[in-house]
């Protein structure tokens, strides 16, 4: 495993908890507004038909050649704040995912969003 760069380009690839068990797939990335930075991706988890976009933090995520490895334990992941497939983050709810990781939240400035699909 190395440190995940460019992980747009990881997008479709499984993500997996530290223990190796498969969360699910990384559909999009989610940027700090205020460094541009991967700060949080959205994961396709569920069963066919009742798939959602699951958030989990990129802090501290490896990749290999399959996988990429986030520092989150699959249970705590799949309890997290959640989106539908063609949904979006509204801003009263970023604080919520932030809060469930226990990961401080500040606003951007002038109250502007925090994170931003990327």
């Amino acid at each position: 495993m190395f440190p995940a760069e460019n992980l747009r380009d990881w997008r479709g690839e499984k993500v997996i908890d530290p223990d190796g068990s498969k969360i699910g797939e990384l559909e999009a990335v989610y940027v700090d507004t205020a460094t541009d930075q991967p700060a949080f991706a959205t994961v396709r988890t569920g069963m066919i038909g009742r798939h959602r976009l699951t958030f989990v933090p990129l802090d501290g995520a490896t990749v290999s050649p399959s996988a990429v490895r986030v520092r989150y334990d699959k249970k705590l992941v799949g309890d997290a704040p959640t989106i539908d497939l063609d949904g979006e983050l509204a801003a009263g709810d970023e604080p919520g995912v932030f809060a469930h990781y226990n990961l401080p939240y500040q606003p951007g400035a002038a109250g502007e969003r925090r994170l931003a699909r990327r």
